[in-house]
């Protein structure tokens, strides 16, 4: 395995990079405080190909790798995990799961759309009371002629208030049946689709979360996304693939903490020097860096995999899932480097601490990452 990235990807980090300099860093508290979610942002993002990394040339994508988007993620988590977060759920849910799955007729409809970020998606599957368990949906879809009428709601959606599109997975058959959920496409402005409440959440402030409500909502038979009863087969796959991006996303923030944390301990005096020539710190930075160089290999064997066409849902799961877990500890070393200062919001490390966390929690809890790796081993 060879992970040396290209030229082509040095350059398409450093854009990213740049890109996040000039239209993310400058703003990324005001959004947060706010939970403002910067629509205008993902439209310039569109323009330089991030909201379509992996979408074919022929769809207006970029028609890039795994590693591309990896990088890009990373880049732009390093500064604003929320934004990372939104891209990834973009990219990889509602503009994957139509670019795996849709025919060619639903691709030219809605790809160009989604890759120049001219439309924002969203993707539904979690619900109020069925998250990992999500067989057990309320959401349910009955037939009536050429069309589906929809009928229940989905929460912790990603753009579910914002988002211009959305693939929602709705029961179309027995309750447990993995045969019996359906993945439709329903436009924003559709009737009987509207958004709910919208989450005040801990972190990923300016990422939305909000609930999508569907009552009666009639879509035609052309929107379903494949076969029927192929919907829950066809999520599965999708959030393998969407696991290589949370752990792209974690990396990012683990950076990120990491590079204020260096920073800080090169600067900050006590006793007489920088704290950063003091063993205690010396070891945090030491075993943060080791572990973010392992996460780092691990999403690169998952992203090689992926790019290769290979089965990924164990790879994935491993870099997800410790990935996840390393964000979570060296913002929270990085918190304890930076001491009372990293306790407020005049510093970065208060937010990527917030921010790690729900890496642990979307698209599989760390529990799930751990029973989908034991059941592919005892296989």
């Amino acid at each position: 395995m060879e992970f040396a990235a290209t030229e082509n990807q040095q350059m398409i980090a450093q854009t990213v990079k740049d890109f996040t300099e000039k239209h993310i860093r400058p703003n990324v508290m005001t959004w947060d405080e706010a939970q403002e979610f910067p629509l205008d942002v993902f439209k310039k993002m569109g323009d330089i190909g991030l909201m379509g990394i992996l979408v074919p040339e022929q769809y207006q994508g970029a028609g890039l790798g795994y590693f591309e988007y990896v990088n890009a993620i990373v880049e732009v988590a390093r500064v604003c995990g929320s934004v990372g977060l939104s891209m990834a759920a973009h990219n990889s849910l509602c503009t994957g799961h139509i670019l795996a799955f849709g025919n060619e007729e639903q691709k030219k409809k809605w790809l160009p759309k989604l890759a120049t970020g001219q439309w924002i998606g969203a993707w539904g599957l979690t619900e109020a009371n069925t998250g990992s368990d999500a067989m057990r949906m309320q959401c349910v879809a009955k037939q009536d002629g050429d069309s589906w009428i929809i009928n229940g709601a989905k929460n912790w959606i990603t753009h579910g208030k914002s988002g211009d599109v959305a693939v929602v997975l709705a029961r179309t058959g027995e309750l447990l049946d993995s045969n019996g959920i359906t993945a439709f496409v329903v436009e924003r402005g559709t009737p009987g689709f509207k958004a709910g409440k919208k989450e005040n959440k801990l972190g990923m402030r300016c990422s939305e979360t909000a609930e999508m409500i569907f009552e009666d909502c009639r879509v035609p038979a052309s929107n379903i996304l494949g076969k029927v009863g192929d919907g829950f087969k066809q999520a599965m796959k999708i959030l393998d693939g969407g696991r290589i991006s949370i752990a792209a996303l974690s990396l990012g923030i683990a950076k990120g903490a990491f590079d204020a944390s260096v920073k800080y301990a090169k600067e900050r005096q006590q006793f007489g020097q920088p704290i950063a020539n003091f063993q205690a710190i010396g070891f945090k930075l030491a075993d943060m860096a080791t572990k973010i160089e392992a996460s780092e290999l691990l999403i690169l064997h998952a992203a090689d995999l992926k790019n290769r066409g290979e089965k990924v849902t164990r790879q994935s799961a491993y870099a997800k899932y410790y990935a996840s877990e390393v964000a979570v500890y060296v913002s929270t070393e990085a918190v304890q480097i930076f001491g009372g200062y990293g306790y407020t919001k005049d510093f970065p490390v208060e937010k990527f601490y917030r921010d790690s966390k729900l890496c642990t929690i979307g698209e599989g809890t760390s529990e799930i990452q751990k029973l989908v790796i034991a059941r592919e081993l005892l296989k």
